[in-house]
């Protein structure tokens, strides 16, 4: 069975709405991907690191009820597991404060086999950190000689925007390894001061990879690839939180991806048909984790959901 290997931050979310808190739980980017394909039967392995204290110790165990192989997760003993406060606004729309205690060994661990046609997951500014960047291109360099599909969600927040000048070589050293981009038009905008989805493609993501998928919130879903370019319209829904949204988005492509046998020798041949049942996936894993104040898809949805 083919794997899905994450790399990328755990934390842990305290989530308030109208400045009370309603929701603790584990999160981050890769990470509420990683559980909702664990909850779908997946198997799936994270790459991270949590302090070596209660949360962390929590946080790993959640992954274990939830279908994640934690072999690889760095439990440190010099400092304590990052901790967010999600704040709602009026949309269901998540800013955040961070709270950080991190050691300066990170990210001690060893690498998870990787074989031909494994899925890399990867994102957010966890990728692009200087103090990990050695550790991350040593992953990246194996998992991409063994021959690894490689997902990277650039998930690039407003907190870093004044960074993306510094960040450029990074940013597109990243797309080289990627076998699929996914952006949103915010991610964008605060990259490369571009939220035009064709625009971006054209001149930032082509040259480096070929296949590309931008969200717009509720917006459209736009794809770019060399045998298909379409825009997918996306059903407005009442949500409850979008902490997710996008992470869940990633998930149903990765899962789409599995059930539809892509690997990296087909997939810049992808029929239409396929792209519109994987970007069909995304779409209704996104839904469902808006429905809640959970960070991936619920567990009824993972045993209702239709699979092959």
């Amino acid at each position: 069975m083919r794997k899905v290997i994450g790399i990328g931050e755990t934390i842990f979310d305290i989530i308030f709405k109208n400045e009370q808190p309603t929701a603790a739980v584990p999160g981050g980017s890769t990470f509420n991907g990683l559980i909702a394909l664990g909850r779908m039967g997946q198997n799936v392995t994270m790459i991270t690191e949590t302090g070596n204290d209660r949360v962390g110790k929590a946080i790993k165990a959640f992954m274990e009820e939830n279908g994640v192989n934690s072999k690889h997760v760095c439990m440190y003993e010099d400092g304590r597991t990052a901790i967010s406060l999600a704040y709602l606004n009026e949309r269901n729309d998540a800013e955040y404060t961070f709270y950080k205690d991190y050691p300066n060994a990170r990210l001690d661990v060893e690498w998870p086999e990787v074989n031909k046609d494994d899925i890399v997951m990867m994102g957010s500014y966890f990728v692009l950190n200087p103090v990990l960047r050695a550790k991350v291109t040593e992953f990246l360099d194996y998992a991409t000689r063994r021959g690894a599909l490689v997902y990277y969600d650039i998930n690039f927040r407003s907190s870093h925007a004044s960074e993306a000048i510094k960040l450029y070589s990074t940013i597109l050293e990243n797309f080289d390894y990627a076998s699929i981009v996914r952006g949103s038009t915010e991610d964008f905008q605060n990259m490369f001061q571009i939220s035009d989805p064709e625009k971006v493609y054209q001149k930032e993501v082509a040259f480096h990879c070929k296949q590309m998928l931008c969200t717009d919130a509720e917006g459209d879903i736009s794809l770019f690839s060399p045998s298909v370019t379409k825009t997918y319209k996306v059903n407005k829904i009442e949500t409850v939180s979008t902490i997710g949204a996008g992470d869940n988005f990633n998930a149903g492509i990765i899962y789409g991806l599995l059930q539809e046998g892509i690997g990296c020798d087909n997939l810049a041949t992808i029929s239409e048909e396929k792209w519109n049942r994987i970007i069909a996936h995304g779409a209704a894993f996104a839904a469902d984790v808006c429905q809640s104040f959970n960070n991936s898809i619920s567990k009824e949805f993972a045993n209702n959901y239709g699979r092959k």
